[in-house]
């Protein structure tokens, strides 16, 4: 056996490493933003949110002695998303590492969708992370290095029981196939490609006052009887950020309660 050379507690570290994070502004997104500056990273944060949520964000950050960046920006814009990796680059540093959280989601039944709600979720959901990826990308394949994490859903995977979003569960099922795909276009110049697909979550939207009965079926429809915390979407970020993921590329990792086993 070779002598041992890896340092364990170190692989999880990302010091040294500049992120950016869209949808940073509330929900999966600021958490994670927040768990990769606790794990020594300074961080970009997008959003077209008008509210504070990124200054909020950002002061969480602050809290941690990592250094932020916010700005406003939507990602079905991809000149915009250009220039704010340009901007990052420019203030923080070298980008190396990226999570795409930008997301909306609504319901209605497929025959009675308009075309424009339908055209708005995959410009948002699908169009939305890959432009933002290509922007990422552009940046880390000049170096020859970098990660990158797409937020997907289950609902990728499977059709949730009682909710009709075809054009939601289309989008993330997208966004799932897209990345394998720039994985493995990029698997042999240094920039991996992973997602993350949550089951129920304790986001803001998820816990409104309205959706209290809705809340209950999901954490009864979860095999662990609750939904997430947006905390425990933070530790398979920074897996897949992280060394300790260096040879993981084109997974999708299942974060839902063992939704997806039955």
């Amino acid at each position: 056996m070779p002598a041992l050379t890896l340092d364990a507690p170190k692989l999880f570290d990302l010091t040294g490493e500049v992120a950016l994070v869209t949808g940073a502004g509330s929900g999966i997104g600021q958490r994670i933003a927040v768990g990769l500056a606790q794990c020594g990273a300074d961080v970009a944060l997008l959003d077209r949110r008008t509210d504070d949520g990124l200054a909020q964000t950002a002061g969480f950050i602050a809290e941690t002695s990592r250094r932020s960046l916010s700005l406003a920006v939507d990602v079905t814009n991809g000149a915009a998303l250009n220039e704010a990796v340009a901007r990052i680059e420019a203030e923080l540093g070298t980008l190396s590492l990226a999570v795409n959280a930008a997301g909306i989601a609504n319901a209605n039944p497929a025959e009675e969708m308009e075309e424009s709600q339908f055209q708005t979720m995959m410009d948002i959901n699908l169009k939305g992370v890959f432009l933002s990826c290509q922007a990422e990308a552009r940046a880390m394949l000049r170096h020859g290095r970098g990660a990158i994490v797409n937020i997907a859903s289950m609902s990728g995977v499977i059709v949730n029981r009682g909710l009709s979003q075809c054009h939601y569960n289309a989008s993330k099922a997208g966004v799932i196939h897209m990345s394998k795909s720039m994985a493995m276009e990029w698997v042999e110049r240094g920039v991996r490609v992973n997602t993350i697909s949550p089951g129920y979550t304790a986001t803001p939207m998820n816990t409104r006052p309205e959706m209290v009965h809705q809340t209950k079926l999901f954490e009864e429809q979860t095999p662990m009887q609750r939904m997430a915390h947006v905390d425990e979407m933070v530790g398979p970020a920074v897996f897949l950020l992280s060394s300790a993921a260096s040879f993981v590329t084109g997974v999708d990792l299942l974060v839902d309660g063992g939704f997806c086993c039955w």
